[in-house]
C-alpha cells in the first residue's frame, strides 16, 4: 500500500515548472491555470493494457476476486462516491465544519483545480478510448450504469482524478491532515473498482494525472494569492 503522505511530500519538492506568464483567457477559454500542452495526455500517461490481453485478463480477474468478497456496506459507499465527484466526498474527513459555502476561498482554489483537471481526464479518455471493465465482460456488476456512461471511457478514471486532485490541493493547504485526506482519496479511488467501472490501472491513472496537474498549479503564480488566501480561511474555521 502506497504511503500517502510521504508521496505527497515528494511531489510536493519537486521543482515544477511554473506556468507560462499570460491571462487563463489568454491561455484558453476554459482551462484556467493550464495550458492544452500541459495537459496533453499521450505526454503524461502510458497507455493502459490492450484489449484482450493478458494485463486485461489479469485485471478482469482482480475486479471478479473483488466482486465475489466486497460486503454490501462497502458497495453502499462505492455508491455514495460515484454520486458525489466533488467536494463533498472530503466533509466526513474533515469535519461539518468543512463547508464551501462557508469558504469562498477554498471555493475558488477547489473550483479551479477541479475543472482543469476535469478537461485534462476528457482528453485522455478520447486518446485512449479504453473499454471499460462491464463492457469487457458482461459478468461484471456493481454499481449503477447510466445510459450516458460511455463504454469507451474507463481510462483514466475521473472520479480517482477528482479525488486525488482536490485531495493533493487539500494536503496541501492543512499539511497535518494530509494522511487522513490522501487515504480518503485513495479509498474513493478503490470504490471505482468496487463499483466495477474502473480497471486498478485507471484508477492508477487518474492518480497519475490528478498529481502531475494539481503540484503544477499549486506552483502556478496564477493561484498563489488564492491558495494563501484559503490557506488562511481554513486555519480561521480551525481545519
Amino acid at each position: 500500500m502506497t504511503r500517502p503522505a510521504v508521496l505527497l511530500g515528494f511531489f510536493l519538492c519537486l521543482c515544477a515548472p511554473a506556468v507560462a506568464g499570460g491571462s487563463a483567457q489568454a491561455k484558453s477559454v476554459t482551462l484556467q491555470v493550464l495550458s492544452p500542452q500541459d495537459i496533453e495526455p499521450l505526454r503524461l500517461l502510458a497507455p493502459p493494457p490492450p484489449h484482450g490481453s493478458s494485463g486485461e485478463a489479469a485485471e478482469l480477474k482482480e475486479l471478479h476476486d473483488l466482486q465475489d468478497h466486497r460486503t454490501p456496506e462497502r458497495l453502499a459507499q462505492a455508491q455514495w462516491d460515484q454520486d458525489h465527484q466533488n467536494w463533498t466526498l472530503y466533509v466526513a474527513t474533515l469535519g461539518p465544519v468543512f463547508d464551501l459555502a462557508q469558504l469562498p476561498a477554498t471555493a475558488r482554489v477547489l473550483t479551479v483545480v477541479q475543472q482543469d483537471n476535469t478537461i485534462a481526464v476528457g482528453q485522455a479518455k478520447t486518446a485512449f478510448k479504453r473499454m471499460r471493465p462491464w463492457a469487457a465482460d458482461a459478468t461484471i456488476h456493481g454499481c449503477t450504469i447510466k445510459s450516458s456512461d460511455d463504454p469507451m471511457s474507463s481510462y483514466p478514471s475521473g472520479h480517482a482524478d477528482v479525488g486525488y486532485a482536490l485531495g493533493v490541493t487539500l494536503a496541501y493547504l492543512m499539511p497535518d491532515k494530509a494522511q487522513a485526506i490522501l487515504a480518503r482519496a485513495s479509498d474513493y479511488a478503490y470504490s471505482r473498482m468496487v463499483c466495477g467501472m474502473h480497471f486498478h490501472s485507471d484508477t492508477v491513472a487518474g492518480q497519475v494525472l490528478a498529481t502531475a496537474l494539481t503540484v503544477q498549479m499549486l506552483h502556478s503564480p496564477e493561484l498563489r494569492s488564492d491558495l494563501e488566501a484559503a490557506r488562511a480561511e481554513l486555519k480561521a474555521a480551525g481545519l
